[in-house]
């Protein structure tokens, strides 16, 4: 019976041995043509923890991938990305091959160390995302993705020189870079599903807002809003940066403030009241937020109705 605490691995060359595939050539950097692995093993972990970055590109994937308890199968190109730490889990049947074509990148942090992408890295979004959350590319953009991971193979399998982590890291940030603009396109071309989000946010914020416990409740976080519309945080604000230009704070505090001049323009309550009734625990930092957003005091804002 396998064992159901996450399986770690420390290295690449530890996952290679796991996944009965040939020593790496590189301790730190790795380009697998996924094909190679057509079998899990039967004893199989019920999640797998890697400390190093992964991504992927994958088609015709018979597997499930697994993040927490939900489960997903995709039938088409998609590219995920796996930050050190992430747990995970790919499941089949036993009794069939894994039957998936593309590649897999494994990239150790001490390969970036001392380089600029060591700190950059962490700023890419996407590897926040969940798994459901992964990016579906065109025929064109899968080439472009497939030559670059090609490009960093053949460099790490060329004679090592001063020159080779430098193009590699070049390579590497091309990749990441047009992965933004991938999902940029995502977000807008997937319109109807975009928007439900969107629309959903806006349902969502309204209710929120117009709770009459909402000040026990204090402000909506944006892991709440996210949680509650299915999402990851740091998807649903690369979503809404594309579509709106804002954050989800900045859409949380929109609703704020547009409820405030509500309460402002069309009761007596008092600044302090109005604060509390929106959930903030001190008014002063609700005035601060009002006059930063509409530059002007509350007491500003509500003398011009008078």
């Amino acid at each position: 019976m396998a064992s159901t605490a996450p399986h770690r691995f420390k290295t690449i060359s530890e996952f290679h041995k796991f996944r009965e595939l040939p020593k790496p050539e590189h301790p730190l950097i790795s380009v697998i043509n996924v094909e190679a692995i057509s079998r899990l093993q039967d004893s199989e972990p019920v999640s797998l923890v890697l400390d190093f970055y992964c991504i992927a590109l994958k088609r015709n994937f018979n597997g499930k991938m697994k993040y927490g308890q939900q489960a997903y199968d995709f039938d088409e190109g998609i590219m995920t990305f796996m930050s050190p730490g992430q747990v995970f889990s790919i499941e089949v049947n036993n009794n069939e091959k894994l039957k998936h074509s593309g590649w897999i990148l494994y990239i150790h942090p001490d390969f970036l160390w001392n380089t600029p992408l060591a700190r950059k890295i962490k700023e890419y979004e996407y590897f926040d995302y969940s798994v459901h959350e992964a990016l579906f590319l065109s025929e064109k953009e899968e080439e472009m993705i497939s030559a670059i991971m090609l490009n960093i193979e053949q460099e790490y399998q060329a004679n090592i020189d001063k020159f080779s982590q430098d193009l590699i890291i070049a390579q590497l940030e091309l990749l990441l870079t047009y992965a933004g603009r991938f999902y940029n396109r995502q977000f807008l071309t997937r319109k109807i599903s975009s928007h439900k989000t969107l629309n959903k946010l806006e349902d969502l914020l309204t209710e929120y807002f117009n709770s009459d416990d909402l000040m026990k409740r204090g402000l909506p976080t944006v892991t709440y809003i996210a949680e509650a519309l299915n999402v990851s945080p740091s998807y649903l604000s690369g979503l809404l940066k594309t579509l709106t230009g804002q954050s989800t704070q900045q859409h949380i505090h929109e609703k704020l403030i547009e409820k405030a001049k509500e309460r402002l323009s069309t009761t007596t309550l008092s600044v302090s009241e109005i604060a509390y009734t929106l959930g903030f625990e001190h008014s002063q930092s609700f005035s601060k937020l009002f006059k930063k957003k509409t530059n002007l005091s509350p007491l500003e804002f509500r003398n011009a109705f008078i």
